[in-house]
């Protein structure tokens, strides 16, 4: 009977300090990592499917440095830099980011107007309704509520696992593909693993984990359930880019049909996979840009609220925080608007916000770098020597390949 409260009393500390990790990591599958798995799958069946552990790997390595600053200092990323590095570089990154983390906003309802069009819903009822959605739950509700939300919308990304069986897939020459990779050696290719390693570590996941941490108020005894969190989050995000690759790349790319995005492979897998596979397809799209819509105005307020010394939270009510709630009020309506514009230069705004991704992408590494290797700010918490050396290595790998991002799309 002891050893039962003592299990139980354990399983309840760590639900209670899981949820930023998991809820990060998943809003890396937004409509915009979830286009470029598919066009992956589509594009290149199978032989990209060897990226998916390494691109696990890099994103617990680079959020537990966040989970353990955020931690050991009980501080915003944002409110670090501002301290460490002065206002003025606060000011730049901080702009830079409001920018980029817009762009993505406007994407994330792009993905809302793709997907609810697919279920027969006009965008200009479909947006509107999930921006109202997506602005009650935040402006109206606790930290621990709107977690519990976000928690639940991380779930239904197993949509895309189902559809992913759904689709029949060859398991021999993917688990092939896996150990003895195709690897190929074009512009093309090397391109889209950039992109799947770009839409994977984005630089408002470090800010939004960060502050998510602070705001949970996760102390440091209960740090080892923290990378739990982490670990738990990222192997969850791996496997759903997994099965939308295997999803596309079994019908697909088997049946020579090209697509441009995630809605695009939603309607293409109906006849090839079946009604389910592709509704199931369409609402994880949906889903995720709904999810994201939220998660990405949320990180913004956070970030530039922390940058400029200003009260935030959802905790804090509206007039305890007028400028946190103003801006994500913005963002949100604004982001919303913009989709409803016919003719708007969508694909523009999606290229241009990454290739800001990608300069903006290792500053904000080499800042987390220099933090978290002060001794001042993390005591003995700072970095071992082997961890600097790999994410030294990892940052280099990510400067190197955010250049190459850059100039292939410029």
């Amino acid at each position: 009977m002891k050893f039962s409260k003592i299990n139980k009393a354990y399983l309840l500390l760590i639900f209670s300090v899981i949820g930023p990790g998991i809820i990060t990591a998943s809003v890396d599958n937004d409509p915009g990592g979830i286009a470029i798995y598919s066009v992956a799958g589509a594009s290149f069946g199978y032989t990209l499917l060897w990226t998916i552990i390494p691109i696990i790997i890099l994103l617990i390595i680079i959020q537990e440095m966040c989970t353990r600053m955020g931690v050991v200092t009980r501080k915003g990323l944002s409110d670090l830099i501002r301290e460490n590095f002065g206002l003025k570089a606060t000011f730049f990154i901080m702009i830079a980011l409001l920018f980029v983390n817009f762009t993505n906003t406007i994407s994330e309802f792009a993905g809302v107007a793709a997907s609810s069009e697919i279920f027969g819903i006009s965008r200009y009822i479909g947006v509107p309704l999930a921006a109202i959605f997506v602005w009650v739950i935040v402006v109206k509700g606790s930290y621990k509520k709107v977690e519990k939300i976000f928690l639940l919308a991380s779930l239904f990304y197993l949509t895309y696992i189902i559809s992913g069986f759904l689709a029949g897939p060859d398991w021999k020459t993917a688990a092939k593909e896996i150990v003895f990779p195709s690897i190929q050696f074009n512009s093309s290719y090397l391109i889209m693993i950039i992109g799947m390693i770009g839409t994977t570590i984005a630089p408002w996941m470090q800010f939004y984990l960060q502050s998510s941490i602070v705001e949970k108020k996760v102390r440091l005894k209960n740090y080892k359930f923290t990378k739990i969190d982490v670990v738990i989050g990222s192997i969850v995000t791996g496997l759903v880019a997994f099965f939308i690759i295997v999803a596309c790349a079994s019908t697909l790319f088997a049946s020579n049909i090209k697509i441009n995005d995630a809605a695009d492979a939603a309607i293409a897998l109906k006849p090839l996979a079946g009604d389910l596979a592709s509704e199931l397809f369409a609402f994880g799209l949906l889903n995720a840009a709904i999810f994201s819509a939220s998660i990405l105005p949320l990180s913004t307020a956070y970030c530039i609220c922390e940058g400029f010394g200003w009260e935030r939270g959802i905790d804090k009510k509206m007039k305890q925080a007028k400028r946190f709630y103003a801006l994500y009020t913005f963002l949100i309506v604004a982001g919303a608007a913009i989709i409803l514009i016919p003719g708007f230069p969508l694909l523009s705004i999606m290229i241009w916000s990454q290739i800001l991704n990608g300069i903006l992408l290792p500053v904000v590494l080499i800042f987390m770098l220099l933090l978290i290797n002060n001794k001042d700010i993390m005591g003995r918490y700072v970095n071992t020597r082997l961890w600097n050396i790999l994410t030294t290595a990892i940052s280099l790998v990510l400067i190197l390949m955010s250049i190459i991002l850059i100039f292939s799309y410029l």
